[in-house]
């Protein structure tokens, strides 16, 4: 662990029920989450030591749980202490914390185990959006969504979102936007926003997409500016049409797309509209920062 992960062994990290260094958490080779993917996460950004939503991250992380039917080990309360305590200790700032957990460790049976979860968290600093993908966009490819039927979910089984991510690299673009059949789902590991005729649209939840809790972010900011937003199903084709493509994550925030498969998307640089919604992101982060 020390000599592939030299500036990060001794950070501090969650793990079943203690703070510990890194290098001191180990995981059961019998866990679940290694063994099945059989697991929920969360990644939650924090600016000058302010968490962005932490409540609603967790309650996000409550309803993964239950869906998944893996044991809540705490009440909501004491998820918030135990992720404030380790943003304390890694200093505060702006960081992004990963939080996982898994069914735990039993015998290898498909069959749910009456064990309990194994929870581990870990902070890491968050670093700024490259500026190059602020100013220029990114490239997207789209492609037909392979994943499972439970999106909602936010699972560690993460096979099918990198491998579509995976192919959008070796395609020379920066991320994969999916579609099943004619409706656009999600981004490989972004929502996904288009402007047409001044109205941001972007699919409604449903069980073909994660609910970001940063795409819930950006619809509040682009009503605050004036923006209309329409939540509703989205065809392929106007994706392929639209006047600008956006995709958000925790750690995007909200980025333009200024190329979809190889095509400018409006006139190939970020969009009047998305600048809009940026500098609003912009000024929510800077207001965090100063609380």
């Amino acid at each position: 662990m020390a000599s592939a992960l030299p500036n990060e062994a001794d950070i501090p990290v969650y793990f079943d029920d203690a703070f510990v260094p890194l290098s001191q958490a180990r995981v059961h080779p019998l866990d679940r989450g290694f063994i099945y993917g059989d697991g929920v996460y969360e990644v939650i950004p924090a600016y000058g030591g302010h968490y962005l939503r932490l409540d609603a991250h967790i309650a996000r992380l409550e309803r993964s749980l239950a869906e998944a039917r893996i044991a809540n080990p705490y009440p909501a309360q004491r998820w918030a202490e135990i992720l404030t305590e380790l943003l304390s200790r890694h200093g505060g700032g702006d960081a992004s914390i990963y939080l996982q957990v898994t069914r735990g460790v039993a015998p290898r049976d498909h069959a749910f185990p009456d064990c309990p979860p194994t929870v581990f968290a870990m902070p890491r600093a968050l670093k700024p959006v490259p500026t190059n993908q602020v100013e220029r966009g990114l490239k997207a490819v789209s492609l037909a969504d392979i994943r499972w039927q439970w999106c909602q979910i936010k699972s560690i089984s993460l096979q099918g979102a990198a491998m579509l991510r995976q192919q959008a690299i070796d395609a020379g673009a920066d991320e994969a936007i999916l579609h099943r059949g004619r409706w656009v789902t999600e981004g490989a590991a972004a929502n996904v926003f288009v402007v047409i005729d001044g109205a941001v649209v972007t699919p409604p939840p449903s069980n073909w997409l994660l609910h970001g809790i940063t795409r819930d972010l950006v619809l509040e900011l682009a009503a605050q500016v004036d923006l209309r937003v329409d939540e509703r199903p989205l065809r392929l084709k106007e994706l392929l049409a639209a006047d600008e493509i956006w995709l958000s994550s925790s750690t995007k925030e909200v980025l333009a797309v200024t190329q979809l498969d190889g095509a400018p998307v409006g006139d190939g640089q970020p969009g009047p509209v998305w600048r809009r919604v940026w500098d609003a992101y912009q000024a929510f982060k800077a207001d965090l920062r100063a609380q």
